[in-house]
Parts: C-alpha cells; structure tokens; sequence
C-alpha cells in the first residue's frame, strides 16, 4: 500500500463481508445512504463496505472493521416495498487508516487501497484440490452458458475469492481472509479451515 489515501464513504454491514469480484444484494433507505447513492452515482464512484464490529446498521455511526472492500454500483432499482435496492460487486480492497463522522451520520474514511500481489499467482499443485472443489460448486450453481474459462481455475486469486465468497464460512473466517494479500496464504488458510471443518464433524461423530 503506498502513503496516499483516498476518501470514502463507508456502507458498514453486521452479517457481510464482501470480498472482490462477489456480487450483493442491498436495500437503501437510511436518508445517510440515499444520499451516498446519489453522490456516487453522481461521481462515478463507489463505497466501502466493511463488516461491523461495534454497533448496529441503523441508527449511530457504527465500527467498521479496519479491512474492507469497495462496492460498485452495477444495477439499481425498487423493492416492492418501494425502497431503492442496489446491486454492487466487490472490486479493490482497502485498509481503513481513519474515519470521520458527516453530520447525517454518514461514516467517512481515508482508506489506502491494497497494492495487488507482485508474485505469480499461478495455482500450486498443493491447492489443486481447492480448485477441483470449486468446479463441483460452480457446476452446481451456474449453468453451462456461464462456465468460467478453465484457465481461470489455475489463477490462484480467482480460485480464492470464488470460495471465500461460496463456501459457508464464517464473518471471522472470511475476514480473515479479506486481509490476506497474499493468495497462496488465502488459499492455504481456506484449506486449513476445511480440514479444521472436517475434524470437528468427526470429533462430533465419534
């Protein structure tokens, strides 16, 4: 990360941690957010979505976590109940290094986006099983007309944020996650997760 920051209002969530390239879903209808919707859309630019650690998602300014991710905004339209909803897709990480609170509660930080890995990130052959396991999810979740390109499963960072955002992991885990740069140590710390998974149903079962 270089010394610069860059400003960024904060859309802080209690039960989400967006990861890049990961799709979600939002409902809009805090006065705080209408107008951060309108201000980006208006720049062209998106938001910080960061898991909360102190607060709630309404009401006072909550504590975000200091890791998050930028939100862009790809679609947008109404709830049947007539509240905007977004749909926004994960893009650059970022490390939160301070925060300031607008007069309409809205959460404002000086973030310093993650530089991209430097090294190859060429799958190794010791998370060739990762990437077998995310085929048998895709080949569940998607149709054949959105089949990746199969290149794409030897891209070690591509393979990670696919199933850091699939897998049913927890806030802490993939958090833990989000602040990794490196992705052979996302992918390593996702394979030690699955075999922690695995041990603890079979203490249970024994």
């Amino acid at each position: 990360m270089t010394d610069a920051t860059t400003p960024l209002p904060l859309f802080p969530l209690q039960k989400t941690v967006l990861v890049p390239g990961a799709a979600l879903e939002l409902r809009i209808f805090e006065r705080r957010y209408l107008d951060m919707v309108s201000e980006c859309g208006r720049s062209g630019s998106g938001f910080g979505i960061c898991l909360i650690l102190d607060g709630n998602e309404i009401g006072l300014p909550a504590t975000p976590a200091a890791f998050g991710t930028e939100a862009v905004i790809e679609d947008f339209g109404t709830t049947p109940e007539g509240l905007l909803s977004l749909r926004v897709r994960g893009q650059r990480r970022f490390h939160v290094i301070r925060t300031r609170v607008r007069d309409s509660g809205l959460v404002m930080a000086d973030v310093q986006f993650c530089d991209e890995y430097a090294g190859s990130t060429r799958l190794r052959p010791e998370h060739a099983l990762l990437a077998e396991l995310l085929r048998r999810i895709l080949m569940q979740v998607t149709d054949a007309k959105s089949d990746p390109e199969p290149a794409m499963f030897e891209d070690a960072a591509w393979v990670g944020w696919q199933l850091a955002e699939l897998l049913p992991l927890s806030l802490v885990q993939r958090q833990a996650l989000l602040q990794l740069d490196d992705p052979h140590a996302r992918l390593q710390k996702l394979l030690d997760d699955i075999a922690d998974s695995q041990d603890t149903l079979d203490a249970l079962d024994s």
